[in-house]
């Protein structure tokens, strides 16, 4: 008979987490724990009856054997690497989350610095009324249609990725998201809300990106975009469900090498140790 090797590791098959499948020529197979090559023979260990076994070489399907265990070793390597992965990320979240300021509010995440976004102002105006409100403060409720603008056709803060995250600190519990802003003549329109003369709650914003959410501890959140973001003015908010409480840190996403608008700051808030 052939007398063979198979040398792996030194001289024997590996130990494997998971069992395997040790395929006869005839289709069927045995269930084995390990199993290494020796001359003619192949010697296993059978998970059915607990114990080590031989078997004639000749009848074993030794490249069918060897091929699924080759796939499913890179499986589970592939596996491992994932999840080596996901723990890299989760400790690395952990340090940014330990860094950052105690100060409410967004924060990109850029690689391993912390950039502060700034709230902006935002103007409130109805058939009646014009007002700015600079923080979270309640405005009058009037019957028709408010339009809730920020100044200025662009964003000052600018990214060139359509994927960024963001760390956002509450005051206290609000709803928040990233909403899209239709830039119109000079300012840039958050949202129009129809207020009811009955004296319902106002309706909810209508024009909130779709985002992930996750909580990293008392008041504070991991959120970025479900989808890549296209170009264009988006803003952070935090707001009140059924009030017209608002407030508002834009940013304008553009594409890559496109320098004609604006510029990320280029001194981060921190950094991580």
């Amino acid at each position: 008979m052939l007398l063979r090797f198979v040398i792996l590791l030194g001289i024997a098959m590996p130990l494997f987490a998971a069992n395997l499948r040790l395929y006869l020529k005839d289709g069927d197979y045995q269930v084995v724990r390990e199993y290494q090559v020796v001359q003619d023979r192949v010697r296993y260990y059978s998970m059915d009856r607990a114990d080590w076994e031989e078997i004639p070489l000749e009848l074993i399907d030794l490249k069918r054997t060897e091929k699924e265990n080759a796939e499913k070793t890179a499986a589970m390597a592939e596996t491992l690497k994932q999840d080596k992965a996901e723990d890299d990320a989760i400790r690395g979240d952990r340090k940014l989350v330990a860094s950052i300021p105690d100060s409410v509010g967004p924060y990109w995440i850029d690689g391993q610095s912390l950039i502060p976004l700034v709230s902006a102002p935002v103007t409130m105006a109805n058939s009646a009324t014009r007002r700015i409100l600079q923080v979270l403060t309640p405005a009058p409720i009037v019957a028709g249609k408010t339009t809730i603008t920020i100044d200025g056709k662009a964003a000052k803060f600018r990214l060139t990725t359509g994927e960024p995250e963001f760390f956002f600190r509450l005051a206290q519990y609000e709803r928040f998201g990233i909403i899209k802003l239709d830039p119109k003549k000079n300012e840039r329109v958050v949202e129009t809300i129809e207020i009811l003369p009955t004296g319902e709650d106002p309706e909810e914003f209508q024009k909130v990106v779709p985002v992930f959410k996750k909580q990293l501890g008392e008041q504070l959140y991991k959120v970025w975009p479900e989808e890549p973001l296209a170009p264009g003015e988006y803003a952070l908010v935090e707001f009140t469900g059924g009030q017209i409480d608002i407030q508002v840190w834009d940013f304008g996403v553009d594409k890559a090498g496109d320098k004609t608008v604006g510029k990320v700051p280029e001194k981060p808030a921190t950094k991580k140790k």
